[in-house]
């Protein structure tokens, strides 16, 4: 090649690189951290980060396994220890036996629900996803030259995929179909009735199961319990505050275990060696903490639907997990986003846009309820002020 066709070519940028839509919560943070470093107080109600820290015995944990010179390279696949308490903890909460051998550990959830489709999806190939969905799935699954196909859940059956409506999304090209229970944006559980009905469509199923432990009414399931055509991806970042620890794992079907390890043994060698190992005290010596820190999320998710239904949002089915508040509100704005953005500026709170969770959820805000109850109050009352200048009375009924 000449030099001088070089030289056009360094300016290039990939067509993946730049259609992949903003995370748009990311863009309601950012704009935070800069107004917070003008000098305004902002209280943040957008980002879905446990505010505790990694509970104690967890850090020792990893500070010992560097001690030991636990800092090297492990398997692609994690270490056995680790594998063997994933397999464990699937036994003692759902009753479910799985194959340690069958356990990939991954750097975050995130990486592992990536592996996942790119062992799944031709160009061209198909996956369902309910709308509202985690934002990134679609992103996933159009980098990897994938189709997301929407299935729309709606508000009054809490956003919950029908069955039937995911049987007629079905076609040839169809590879996987991709829930998420307990649920990021909406914090409602599948009941299990329908999770056992779509493990029965005879399409694989990739279960993200991130928020499983972070359930204050009734019972999560595993959907391992109705099928082993399926993966399941888990991570320790939400219910034990280890986000910046940077662990996952996946469950996958013995034959993709090899595809999937190839790819990791590529793309990120394996997971932290000292971090497998504070893994594995989060799984078998964690349980008082993990439970200390559900009550206090309870506390401010029934602190918080209650004071949002005051002040005029609708909220037709209460979340009973996670830690998300899906609220509609349809009657101040339907456009999420500048909504968001003017709660931001006005009111010095951060939300996050509805829209950035697909087209039904456009129209809605989807609060957190990761910080302090006194912040929550504290955000929520200026919230109302901000919908009291503006429109009159938020509580008023339509």
């Amino acid at each position: 090649m000449e030099r001088e066709d070089i030289k056009r070519k360094q300016g290039f940028i990939s067509q993946r690189a730049v259609e992949i839509p903003p995370f748009l919560v990311m863009d309601v943070l950012e704009r935070a951290m800069e107004m917070a470093a003008e000098g305004a107080d902002i209280i943040h109600l957008e980002v879905g980060e446990p505010d505790f820290d990694t509970p104690a015995n967890i850090t020792q944990a990893g500070m010992e396994a560097m001690r030991r010179g636990k800092t090297h390279y492990t398997a692609s696949v994690g270490i056995p220890e680790l594998r063997r308490a994933v397999a464990q903890t699937h036994k003692r909460d759902f009753g479910v036996e799985v194959d340690p051998d069958c356990v990939v550990i991954t750097s975050g959830s995130s990486p592992g629900i990536l592996l996942i489709l790119a062992a799944l999806l031709d160009p061209g190939c198909e996956i369902i996803v309910s709308d509202p969905h985690y934002a990134c799935y679609p992103n996933f699954i159009r980098f990897l030259g994938g189709v997301p196909v929407f299935v729309p859940a709606r508000a009054e059956e809490g956003f919950q995929m029908d069955p039937d409506h995911v049987n007629n999304a079905i076609t040839g090209r169809t590879r996987g179909i991709l829930i998420n229970s307990p649920s990021n944006p909406t914090g409602t559980v599948m009941p299990r009735d329908r999770m056992k009905n779509l493990a029965q469509l005879g399409v694989p199923i990739i279960s993200d199961e991130i928020y499983n432990g972070l359930v204050y009414e009734g019972h999560a399931h595993s959907i391992l319990e109705f099928t082993r055509n399926a993966f399941v991806v888990n991570g320790f970042s939400k219910l034990y505050a280890m986000t910046g620890w940077r662990l996952g794992y996946m469950v996958a079907l013995p034959e993709h275990v090899r595809p999937i390890r190839k790819m990791a043994q590529n793309f990120f060698i394996s997971a932290a060696d000292f971090v497998q190992w504070a893994g594995v005290e989060a799984l078998t010596n964690s349980s008082d903490e993990t439970a200390r820190m559900k009550e206090i999320f309870n506390q401010r998710r029934i602190a918080m639907i209650g004071r949002l239904k005051e002040i005029g949002f609708k909220i037709l089915v209460d979340p009973t997990a996670a830690f998300y508040v899906l609220a509609d509100a349809r009657r101040f704005s339907h456009d999420s986003y500048r909504f968001a953005f003017d709660i931001l500026e006005d009111a010095g709170v951060g939300v996050a846009p509805g829209i950035d969770f697909g087209n039904n959820a456009e129209g809605f805000i989807r609060f957190s309820y990761t910080n302090s109850l006194e912040n929550i109050h504290e955000g929520l009352d200026r919230i109302e002020l901000y919908l009291r200048r503006r429109f009159g009375s938020a509580a008023e009924s339509d």
